[in-house]
């Protein structure tokens, strides 16, 4: 089955980290553009951080450039986002994005 699962999720004071994993599995992540998106309450869907095939080049919007990192791991099939210094306004569900192939989001929420 093709498919991606997210977690890592969760409730965060401002200024704190998650990692968010992106397990894929039908299809290797390392030769697919993978990405990263978010969408918060009433707004649309943003492209957050993205990772090219093969080398793996990254690129991050201006509004988490910085405090975001995205990762590979090619021998568990999996990316990451690596996200430092949280702030309120990043509170959205994360999807994590390979192809044609979505997951089901996950969580984040930044709040004291």
């Amino acid at each position: 089955q093709v498919q991606v699962v997210e977690s890592g999720g969760g409730l965060v004071q401002p200024g704190g980290s998650l990692k968010l994993s992106c397990r894929a599995s039908g299809f290797t992540v390392s030769r697919y553009f993978m990405k990263w998106y978010r969408q918060a309450p009433g707004k649309e869907r943003e492209l957050v951080a993205s990772m090219t095939s093969a080398v793996g080049i990254t690129n991050y919007a201006d509004s988490v450039k910085g405090r975001f990192t995205m990762s590979r791991d090619n021998a568990l099939n999996t990316v990451y986002l690596q996200m430092n210094s949280l702030k309120p306004e990043d509170r959205a569900v994360y999807y994590c994005n390979g192809g044609l192939v979505w997951g089901q989001g996950t969580q984040v929420t930044v709040s004291s």
